[in-house]
């Protein structure tokens, strides 16, 4: 097992024995793809989000959010061309019976001969894969498949079928009686929830292009790859910015976008050469331009946001499906015209898995006679899942009482944890593996002079606090002022 495979074992395995991400109904042996999230995960994702809704809204004077529902006319999907159009490329093995997408078969190859060296290899590869791809050519595919000998990683074997495709949109009917219910799609994205809206919110608004619309919310889509946990789900969430812009200056306002949304991440701490843009060779139909920011996951590079520049594809399709115009009026030209887009769509819980790969460390602490190990989560302070934690030294002389105090002081303005069982030590222990970066004991101390020591996650330096100081001190720290661009 290759030292990146194993890193990735164990962050998934500490995802769950640190209650971070469950599978999903797992007492009857489990959903496939679909998970849940726990007590720490669901604190990390709420932290996640309200970061990217800051970053997005709160900041910016020309970007509002709506919420829209998850269940949308018919007509949408259709409009949008979801409904004959939303498929990938998919290939059964005969003996494993596993279905796997053509194109990402074909990638996983490229990789391969990259970290081999074989450079010439891959880019060949890479350019009869977007020629494949671009002219929708399923058996060249196949060829290319079989060509480079790629087994299934299940059964070692190459008895490959035909290359078909495979529509991803769950349906289910609305209404009380079955005859006459209508089918209805859960949405494949979050975006057309967005556009349909475009007039009610630059109306209501008064909004004036250039202007966004944001949206963070649960997307769904029947994947059939079930593999790199939380990576490709068949219910997952987004975080959406549609930036309706004048035509003719949607590749500035692309190019401006593709920068901004590099340093949000950026941001977090991350080291820059853990990500790249990814140009898309082969465009979607209402795009023209688009890249992806991806990151290195122990898996290897994986898109975790999409910049894309769709035109006037989605208004325009909506305007002709609904019989509804959907234009702005320019009060500067007195002329009325069909916006232009620039979509940013991040997926929420590959940011959440960026956040458990790139935070997990395994440390040896201390020397001697006092060497240990420590598992720690470094992650940023703003989104920890616990900001801080309050240990009575002992159960006993008043001291609980005490961190009770501190710890209901404290708990109004930051999520907190109280423990008082097993050695300060091993509550340490527990609390850097879970990421919370200060951890505050309550000693006899504390009750002579109103002073605690805080220990510090990822240094473990000690420092002696005045209680009264410890608000301003955590706030100086965990606040997501110190992420905000």
């Amino acid at each position: 097992m290759s030292t990146a495979e194993d890193l990735f074992k164990k962050v998934t395995a500490h995802a769950k024995e640190y209650g971070f991400v469950f599978q999903s109904s797992e007492i009857y042996d489990g959903l496939g793809a679909v998970y849940d999230y726990g007590q720490n995960g669901v604190e990390l994702k709420n932290n996640l989000k309200e970061y990217w809704w800051k970053s997005m809204v709160q900041i910016h004077e020309n970007i509002v959010g709506i919420d829209a529902a998850i269940f949308m006319h018919p007509k949408v999907w259709k409009a949008s061309g979801h409904v004959d159009g939303f498929s990938d490329p998919m290939i059964d093995n005969k003996d494993s019976k596993k279905r796997y997408r053509a194109d990402q078969l074909l990638e996983e190859q490229i990789e391969k001969y990259q970290r081999k060296g074989k450079s010439d290899k891959a880019e060949q590869l890479q350019n009869e894969l977007n020629k494949a791809l671009n002219d929708n050519n399923l058996d060249a595919l196949r060829d290319l498949i079989v060509g480079h000998e790629i087994a299934c990683p299940l059964s070692g074997t190459r008895n490959w079928t035909e290359v078909r495709q495979f529509n991803l949109m769950f349906n289910t009917r609305m209404g009380s009686v079955a005859d006459e219910s209508d089918v209805v799609y859960l949405r494949p994205e979050t975006a057309q929830g967005i556009f349909v809206n475009f007039l009610n919110v630059q109306k209501t608004g008064r909004m004036k292009i250039p202007f966004g619309i944001a949206q963070i919310g649960k997307a769904f889509r029947n994947e059939i790859i079930a593999r790199q946990f939380i990576m490709r789900m068949r219910e997952f969430e987004q975080m959406e910015m549609q930036f309706f812009v004048k035509p003719g200056t949607e590749l500035d306002w692309f190019e401006e976008w593709k920068k901004t949304r590099l340093q949000w991440h950026l941001a977090l701490g991350t080291p820059q050469e853990k990500y790249r843009y990814h140009a898309h060779e082969k465009l979607a139909h209402y795009a023209n331009a688009a890249v992806d920011i991806e990151y290195e996951f122990p898996f290897g590079f994986r898109e975790v946001e999409g910049i894309h520049s769709r035109t006037d594809f989605d208004l325009k399709q909506h305007q002709e499906f609904s019989g509804k115009k959907l234009q702005y009026f320019d009060p500067e030209t007195n002329s009325s015209y069909i916006p232009y887009v620039i979509e940013t769509s991040i997926g929420l819980d590959r940011l959440f898995l960026l956040t458990l790969c790139q935070s997990y460390r395994e440390e040896i602490v201390g020397d001697g006679d006092q060497k240990d190990s420590r598992v720690v989560l470094s992650i940023p302070p703003a989104l920890a899942p616990v900001k801080a934690a309050i240990f009575p030294l002992t159960k006993k002389d008043g001291l609980p009482e005490k961190a009770r105090e501190i710890m209901d002081q404290l708990k109004r303005s930051f999520r907190c944890q109280y423990e008082e069982k097993d050695t300060i030590g091993k509550r340490y222990r527990r609390h850097d593996a879970i990421g919370t970066p200060f951890c505050i004991t309550v000693d006899h101390e504390t009750l002579a002079e109103n002073s605690v020591t805080v220990r510090y996650r990822d240094s473990m330096e000690q420092q002696r606090v005045p209680v009264e100081q410890l608000s301003a001190l955590i706030d100086s720290k965990v606040s997501l002022r110190n992420l905000l661009m």
